[in-house]
């Protein structure tokens, strides 16, 4: 696995992550219990700190980066859907980040919310708790995240580390 300490800046991964070996960790982040960061997925903390907290995953090609002003902050249980690109955003715990969506500088995910695959949320946009944002730019649509698509896919990638901590191998 690519980790690397940027001068003085070292990502700080607790024991009991997942970092797949063919994703890339630099700088100053730190990354909570049972989290999982997967193949071709990018936390770059050398701007600012990059926080992500427990039991969160940042799938597939995930590129995380953050603004000297503006700290990329990951709550727990959150999961961030394939090739989405967060940059500068809050997010709060219990949150659905949609594949190839796109947080820029300033935006916030409120709890239990949800981002749509695709979206993009602006900078300085608010996603509120429960919500559900769609569209380029994004359009909110209050109280129609559904907890029960959070918690399953929280659920599904905790059940994925433990797999790949005790089953994956390299072959060659």
């Amino acid at each position: 696995m690519a980790i690397y300490a940027l001068g003085d800046l070292q990502p700080r991964i607790h024991p009991d992550a997942f970092v797949h070996p063919d994703a890339t960790v630099i700088g100053d982040v730190t990354i909570g219990a049972f989290s999982s960061v997967w193949p071709s997925a990018v936390v770059r903390g050398d701007d600012g700190p990059i926080t992500i907290g427990e039991r969160t995953s940042v799938q597939d090609g995930v590129v995380l980066h953050t603004w000297v002003e503006h700290p990329t902050v990951i709550g727990s249980g959150v999961v961030i859907g394939h090739l989405a690109h967060i940059e500068g955003a809050h997010i709060a715990d219990n949150v659905l980040i949609g594949s190839t969506s796109v947080l820029l500088r300033r935006a916030s995910v409120g709890e239990w919310a949800m981002v749509g695959a695709g979206a993009l949320v602006p900078p300085g946009k608010a996603v509120p708790a429960g919500a559900l944002a769609v569209g380029i730019p994004c359009v909110i649509k209050e109280g129609a995240a559904r907890r029960e698509d959070i918690e399953d896919s929280v659920q599904s990638y905790l059940e994925r580390v433990r797999l790949y901590k005790a089953a994956l191998r390299r072959l060659d």
